[in-house]
């Protein structure tokens, strides 16, 4: 079976380097992960963090348009629960028309920051909507669909500009909370497993996905898996580079677990949100190896869990490394024939979409 393979970047900003510098390194990735035929490239938002740069992903998915041709670019993904779903639509239209046929809206249910970032991205916001009805509008405006209820105080606005090409929406999440809401709404699903490795509740999410996706509107449900990856020359490489990282969780009295990027955002994290915590370390999910065994990983993978994408992030301390990490990625997938690759030209490139149908 042939699958998609994407990447996700998030901007980080390694020691002794600055914000200017994460950025240039994005770009120059961008630009590489479209040389080498991988299908598309989602940047992430975090905030009030010393160790990503990228908060605003809409404004570095215009800039990466700018410095790219083909390759598909998007979200992975906008907080919609802090935003406004008709200024994030106008967002992601604009850039639809900016970049026809190649923009995606990822939204993710994280709030992406510390309880400070978020109180400062809520304030003034008196409506309490749930993220799934936030979802429901986002979708609405970006397919220009007329409210139901013709005497509703929004009914005929438009979110401009109307786009022919609009951006392609996805859930994105790591629960099977998460995967149920993506059927409900007939959207296409990403299970983040670098963020909850438990197979089993990838397994369940992705099963209760398919199970219950919503089928009434002609769509078929389309579910990708976001993994850790790193490949490298030798077996021993690909171990040190994995083990420059810690998986940080952080459990607060409330019930809510956190994934963040460090014990000292998840100590921070718990001050500012005046309940009791744990810190939790845990050794990173991440696939490891050469091509060959990287490999056979990545193979065993799509057969468990029959998905239609992998979308692949990649830490290292080493941007060169993370470059390298890339190219062989890209080397294995191309030795193996399992895989499929958008190459080439614009007219490749249509061929190659048609054959994945």
């Amino acid at each position: 079976m042939s699958i998609r393979v994407g990447i996700l970047d998030q901007t980080p900003i390694y020691e002794g380097e600055t914000p200017v510098d994460a950025f240039r390194h994005t770009i120059e990735l961008a630009r590489r992960a479209e040389q080498l035929g991988f299908y598309r490239f989602w940047v992430s938002e975090h905030h009030d963090g010393q160790h990503v740069a990228g908060s605003s992903p809409e404004v570095l998915i215009s800039h990466l348009l700018a410095h790219t041709e083909r390759i598909r670019l998007g979200s992975g993904g906008v907080m919609l629960q802090h935003y406004s779903p008709y200024k994030v639509a106008e967002n992601f239209n604009v850039l639809a028309a900016l970049g026809p046929g190649r923009i995606d809206l990822g939204i993710g249910r994280a709030p992406g920051g510390l309880p400070r970032s978020t109180q400062a991205l809520q304030q003034g916001i008196q409506e309490s909507a749930s993220l799934q009805e936030k979802i429901v509008q986002v979708k609405r405006y970006i397919h220009n669909e007329p409210l139901a209820d013709a005497t509703h105080p929004l009914a005929g606005l438009s979110a401009s500009p109307v786009s022919a090409n609009p951006a392609e929406l996805y859930v994105l999440g790591a629960s099977v909370d998460s995967a149920n809401m993506a059927a409900e709404l007939g959207l296409p699903y990403v299970f983040s497993l670098f963020i909850n490795s438990n197979t089993e509740i990838a397994l369940e999410a992705v099963r209760v996905y398919r199970e219950r996706f919503d089928r009434s509107r002609g769509l078929e449900p389309y579910a990708a898996l976001a993994i850790s990856l790193i490949v490298a020359e030798s077996e021993e490489e690909a171990e040190e580079l994995a083990s420059e990282h810690k998986l940080v969780k952080i459990h607060l009295e409330s019930g809510k677990v956190l994934t963040v990027g460090s014990v000292e955002q998840a100590e921070e994290f718990g001050r500012q949100s005046n309940e009791a915590y744990r810190v939790e370390m845990l050794e990173p999910s991440v696939i490891r190896g050469t091509k060959a065994t990287a490999g056979q990983a990545l193979l065993e993978l799509q057969q468990e869990f029959a998905i239609e994408e992998m979308i692949v992030t990649t830490a290292t301390r080493d941007f060169s490394k993370r470059i390298r990490s890339f190219e062989l990625l890209h080397e294995l997938l191309a030795e193996q024939g399992n895989y499929h690759f958008v190459l080439g030209s614009e007219n490749e490139q249509e061929k190659a979409e048609a054959a994945i149908g």
